[in-house]
């Protein structure tokens, strides 16, 4: 792309409103007129049967509209349809059996608020309560309770792949390394919590839903919810509001209260408003699964890893909430990360336990993942006394291997891992950082250096959710990875562009509008942006949506075919006003001029003109259209194999991370000092949004890393419901010195050559965190099998410690 002045580099077209209070969030509309609020009245059993519900005191309340309780949901809707065949029936609210704190049971429709709070407070119900489980090797345990009867088990899906010779190797292996690790179950608290406004009307050709609601995708969960409505998913209208308050993955659960909010539309004979608090947005909305994990590594005698065996256990909570369990299977393409391993044993198992149902969050899949393979490597490297940075030298991807294709089925497009590393090194200055810690640990301090090197994968192919289903039971495969876009020129030749990717806060509508004008030689200001979603409006597929980095690998390449299909009637009507060809006529400065006469030009406008003024003009065989569509599809996102074997990924980006931590000795609070970071996303699209996704990633990965977990009693109740116990970063945690930088090796695969960057860091940084800390805490024998570190974590590591 050429290249852009620092004011176009920094200037977000989404910035202004929001900066002066006109954002148009969710809260801040009124779509529907005569809208009434809803409450939702939710479980505080963790595990318990319902015996009986009294709604007559609630429903008897001046104000009430409607009060919906479990049997009017069971009457009325189905099960949500699930990626498995195991028995789990998942309803949007409790109908038989409530099993996590928190699940709706019912919904109280009022006037306001206030009165349907006031009126919840009036629904009586009968609980008998059961024994709970929250641990996730707990509820494998033959004697555990039964969240589900039906299936007979707690295990939802349990598969188990092998791909190359995995026992060859661990026979001839040097050395056989194992380490058990464990991954918290966090959220990404995004300012803005759900929202939904929900209609529901009985016409004469069936009922339909409109709803309101600020989900970001991915679309793929409108069939889900047409399926659970019991209405075809033509009749479900989802519309989705300019301005998204954050979500990073974590919306993409709101879909079971569109349901439940267009029943109590249903019985109240009006539209209904529901929009959440923080403690319900912590206790039963979403988060990221916690994991439990085993990794082992056949390792050779010059260190190199030959094979992997992985047992990975996702706890999903009560139920396989759609899109579940993807995060077992997003990363199944790059399983073996950045290093050139040839074999992998792998069993993924989602078990259900009482928390709250689980989802997509900030890296998902990819954050349990790199815990667990970048702690094994750094465990591989103390056992052979090796550096853990020539560990990483000795195992990572040449660059003249790519595209390099993994044993698992992903195939790595473009990369030079080896040379990212060693830039990582030199802006480091690691011999002197190692240097400063020998100087540290002579005087007793407490100072670590700890690294990740990860692959950060984008553009995902959905397909590989069916990989939770054994081959000969899949049927026809699933595959995908398309994004559409819609781009069209007026009679002044404004050009506007319609983006179904649904931002949170990216920044899309303002790289949109640089490629656009690129791409048809148009100064920024002659290109409008437009960011909505309405289904019944907006293009779009059951892959669409913002999760998964698909902006800049997949949106883009969409934006470039349909300008390019613009621009070439455009060209033949400013030919038309040269009297040329359109060939001898190119796009550029605001104008169509002759490519050997420059200054030869008519205004684009007047070119854009012609094409709706006087179509007649235009030579035989030009449309006259100014209005297109692109949907881009890459033929490289294919279904699972018969083999198991699937490209899960269209793109693969690469993130090598170092941190620096410094442990206070009396308080043993943990300091991250300093973050050292590469990543190689491809083709730079916009620097300093680049850079932006950077620092936000890496504010959830620190989160993750020594602050947030969603904790449970052991009786199966929430510990973290409120910000007093469940810790986000503030600016004062997150004040380490950065130090970034970028590599670019373009991707083939995408038009631009751009791949994602919106989730490396989230991946990296717990990793690198923690083997930052397992190296300052190493003089004392101290080994970091999970997370998060807080102060008090360090405090018995150290009491407990051999």
């Amino acid at each position: 792309m050429p290249s852009q002045t620092p004011d176009q580099q920094t200037a977000r077209v989404e910035d202004p409103a929001l900066l002066c209070g006109r954002g148009r969030f969710l809260d801040d509309l009124d779509p529907l007129p005569g809208t009434l609020t809803a409450t939702v009245v939710r479980s505080d059993h963790p595990h318990a049967r319902i015996r009986g519900v009294d709604l007559s005191r609630a429903r008897a309340h001046p104000g009430v509209a409607a009060v919906v309780g479990p049997e009017e949901v069971a009457e009325a809707l189905r099960p949500f349809p699930l990626s498995v065949k195991t028995p789990m029936d998942y309803y949007p609210a409790g109908t038989d059996k409530v099993r996590f704190v928190g699940e709706p049971v019912a919904v109280v429709v009022a006037a306001d608020r206030y009165t349907a709070e006031d009126a919840g407070e009036l629904v009586r119900i009968d609980y008998e309560p059961l024994p709970a489980v929250v641990d996730v090797r707990a509820a494998m345990d033959g004697d555990a309770p039964l969240l589900h009867e039906a299936a007979g088990t707690n295990v939802a899906t349990d598969r188990t792949f092998d791909f190359g010779d995995v026992d060859g190797e661990f026979d001839r292996a040097e050395h056989v390394v194992r380490g058990e690790y464990s991954f918290p179950r966090y959220s990404s608290t995004p300012m803005e919590c759900y929202s939904v406004v929900a209609e529901w009307r009985d016409e004469a050709d069936g009922p339909s839903v409109t709803a309101w609601a600020n989900f970001h995708g991915p679309f793929s969960m409108v069939p889900v919810l047409a399926g659970a409505i019991g209405v075809p998913a033509s009749r479900v209208r989802l519309v989705v509001p300019p301005d998204n308050g954050g979500s990073f993955g974590i919306k993409a659960g709101i879909y079971p209260y569109v349901a439940l909010l267009a029943l109590a539309s249903r019985h109240a004979g009006h539209p209904v408003r529901w929009t959440e608090d923080r403690v319900e947005h912590l206790l039963a909305s979403s988060a990221g699964s916690d994991r439990s994990m085993v990794f082992e590594a056949a390792v050779d005698s010059q260190a190199r890893i030959r094979a992997l065996r992985v047992d990975l256990v996702d706890n999903v909570g009560a139920y396989l909430r759609p899109p579940e369990p993807s995060t077992l299977y997003r990363c199944f393409g790059n399983i073996t990360g950045a290093y050139g391993i040839e074999a992998v044993h792998l069993r993924s198992r989602a078990v259900v336990t009482n928390k709250t149902p689980t989802g997509l969050n900030r890296g998902f899949g990819g954050q349990q993942l790199y815990f667990g393979l970048e702690r094994l490597v750094d465990e591989t490297a103390a056992q052979l006394g090796l550096d853990p940075a020539e560990m990483r030298r000795r195992n990572l991807v040449p660059a003249d291997a790519f595209p390099y294709a993994t044993p698992s089925g992903g195939v790595y497009d473009s990369g030079d891992y080896p040379g990212a590393f060693e830039l990582l090194l030199k802006n480091a200055d690691y011999e002197a950082l190692c240097e400063r810690r020998r100087q540290a640990r002579e005087n007793g301090e407490y100072l670590g250096l700890g690294m990740a090197a990860v692959v950060d994968p984008s553009a995902t192919n959905i397909g590989y959710v069916g990989l939770a289903t054994p081959a000969e039971q899949r049927g026809r495969g699933k595959s995908g990875s398309t994004e559409h876009v819609r781009v069209s020129v007026d009679v002044n030749g404004t050009v506007s562009v319609l983006l179904g990717t649904v931002p949170q806060g990216q920044g899309h509508a303002t790289v949109a509008r640089k490629v656009v004008a690129d791409q048809l030689g148009l100064p920024l200001d002659q290109v409008r942006p437009i960011v909505e979603m309405d289904t019944a409006t907006t293009p779009w597929t059951v892959s669409s949506g913002s999760y998964s980095s698909r902006f800049a690998p997949l949106l883009t390449s969409a934006l470039v075919e349909a300008a390019e299909r613009l621009a070439a009637t455009v060209r033949a009507a400013g030919a038309v006003l040269l009297e040329a060809e359109p060939g001898e006529v190119e796009l550029a400065g605001g104008r169509v001029r002759l490519r050997e006469a420059p200054d030869d030009a008519v205004e684009f406008r007047h070119a854009a003109g012609l094409v709706h003024w006087d179509p007649g003009a235009l030579p035989e065989g030009v449309s006259a259209r100014l209005y297109e569509e692109a949907a881009f599809t890459p033929p490289e996102s294919k279904a699972a194999g018969r083999d198991d074997r699937i490209n899960s990924s269209l793109c693969y980006g690469f993130v090598a991370e170092l941190a620096v931590v410094r442990i206070d000795p009396d308080t043993r609070r943990i300091e991250l000092t300093d973050v050292y970071t590469v990543h190689d996303a491809g083709t730079v699209l916009d620097p300093v949004l680049l850079e932006g996704q950077v620092h936000g990633a890496l504010a959830h990965g620190l989160g993750g890393a020594l602050y947030e977990e969603l904790r449970y009693s052991a009786s199966g109740q929430p510990t973290a419901a409120t910000f007093m116990d469940y810790l986000c970063p503030t600016s004062a945690e997150a004040g380490y010195r950065l130090h970034s930088d970028h590599m670019q090796t373009p991707s083939p695969l995408t038009r631009l050559g751009a791949k994602g960057c919106g989730e490396g860091s989230s991946m990296s940084l717990p990793a690198a965190v923690a083997n930052a800390v397992a190296d300052a805490l190493s003089p004392h024998g101290v080994r970091i099998d999970s997370l998060p570190l807080h102060g008090d974590v360090v405090h018995r590591l150290l009491e407990d410690a051999p």
